[in-house]
């Protein structure tokens, strides 16, 4: 049994190993498969999950499944993906004292994962398709807007988002944790022209950027990148990017502010046009504004817009950080708070956690997505334990119908 399948394994598991570090190299570190033990959400436990002063936390719904990531409409209805299940959910809820309804929007699509809403469409991305459904739609059928995404390899789980152009914006992970990608669509942001399916490249050298969005106020297109593994615990960091048009963010050559990978080959074909050697290439790509703790996992990521978070967080962003497999002690299993000051990032801070447990031996969460209600609240999704929760400030409160 391989180490990624022994780290899927419920049970606690602890391992010091020393492996090839990458497809394209001889080297080895000495790391650690370490993931915590899956429990479940009792309500004791989630009454212990911390936020700051002011803040409340509930589970909004449960018994989810697996869900992924979120959107909201504009009538307030909160559409999930869920990739085990291959469907999508709609929630709905008039007031909080009673479990949202549900209804499934769709079925039947593979590993079904990024969402955008645009008009009267949902826009869905499993590993090789960007397709949309009528927000209407009960268990509809899908039409197709672009075909042939790279498939999935080690990161199948593709996201969406519109742009201010109007463009959607397709994330395509890495098909390996490092190696010099054959498909130049792997480990990119694409374009897509969703009137036509065509697409080009937007961005490079994202190892697997799951959570982006645009800052509500400047309209910069940030993302959170997934270090490689096997580098030690805590090298290399997380990267916060400002993504830009044709640019390169360095991986697999590089990491952190443009830091040769020492475990990678030098560049071929293609790549060694764009440096001969790995130092040569780093110094042509953009490095991270901010980086975080290794093995983190950041995947959704939300701006505040809202108007009932106090103003620190509005133009800040939030981040689900899902936790660390590749890592001992384990870390992420949280939700932060990205600070922005002046539209500029400055800092992450600690805001929803507690999902770990046991001294960091077991964990009851891992927050995969992160939306806003209607309301101003902070939605974050639990694929583990199937539970949707629901951090507000203040009184804030879906209202009943009159």
């Amino acid at each position: 049994m391989d180490l990624l399948r022994l780290a899927s394994l419920g049970a606690a598991l602890a391992l010091s190993v020393t492996v090839a570090a990458h497809a394209q190299t001889d080297a080895s570190v000495q790391g650690h498969v370490f993931r915590p033990a899956s429990t479940p959400a009792t309500e004791e436990r989630i009454a212990k999950l911390r936020v700051p002063v002011g803040f409340a936390v509930s589970a909004f719904a449960r018994d989810l499944g697996h869900p992924r990531m979120l959107a909201v409409g504009p009538d307030g209805e909160i559409y999930v993906t869920r990739p085990q299940q291959d469907d999508v959910l709609v929630l709905e809820a008039r007031d909080l004292d009673e479990p949202p309804s549900r209804r499934t929007l769709v079925s039947g699509l593979d590993e079904v994962h990024g969402i955008a809403l645009r008009g009267d469409q949902v826009y869905l991305a499993t590993p090789t398709q960007v397709l949309a459904v009528e927000r209407s739609a009960r268990d509809g059928r899908a039409r197709v807007v672009a075909d042939g995404l790279p498939d999935g390899g080690q990161h199948p789980n593709r996201t969406l988002g519109f742009g201010p152009d109007g463009a959607l914006y397709v994330s395509v992970g890495s098909s390996c944790n490092a190696c010099q990608e054959s498909n130049a669509e792997h480990a990119t942001l694409l374009r897509v022209d969703v009137e036509s399916g065509e697409r080009r490249l937007f961005a490079r050298g994202l190892r697997n950027t799951i959570g982006f969005a645009w800052h509500p106020q400047t309209q910069a297109l940030w993302g959170m990148d997934h270090g490689t593994d096997w580098l030690g615990d805590d090298v290399p960091p997380e990267e916060l990017n400002q993504l830009a048009e044709g640019r390169d963010y360095g991986w697999p050559f590089c990491f952190g502010d443009r830091t040769p990978d020492p475990s990678m080959r030098e560049p071929q074909g293609d790549a060694a046009q764009r440096g001969a050697t790995k130092a040569e290439y780093c110094k042509a790509t953009e490095p991270p504004v901010l980086g975080t703790q290794a093995h983190a996992a950041p995947i959704g990521l939300v701006f505040y817009d809202g108007i009932t978070f106090p103003d620190r967080y509005r133009g800040s962003a939030f981040v689900a950080m899902h936790g660390s497999w590749n890592r001992k002690p384990a870390v992420g299993y949280e939700v932060v708070a990205l600070i922005f000051e002046g539209g500029r990032p400055v800092r992450f801070e600690p805001f929803l956690h507690g999902f770990l447990v046991e001294d960091g031996s077991a964990h009851f969460g891992r927050p995969a997505g992160v939306a806003l209600a209607k309301d101003g609240a902070l939605l974050v999704s639990d694929d583990v334990n199937g539970i949707l929760y629901r951090v507000s400030y203040g009184s804030a409160r879906i209202a009943k119908p009159e």
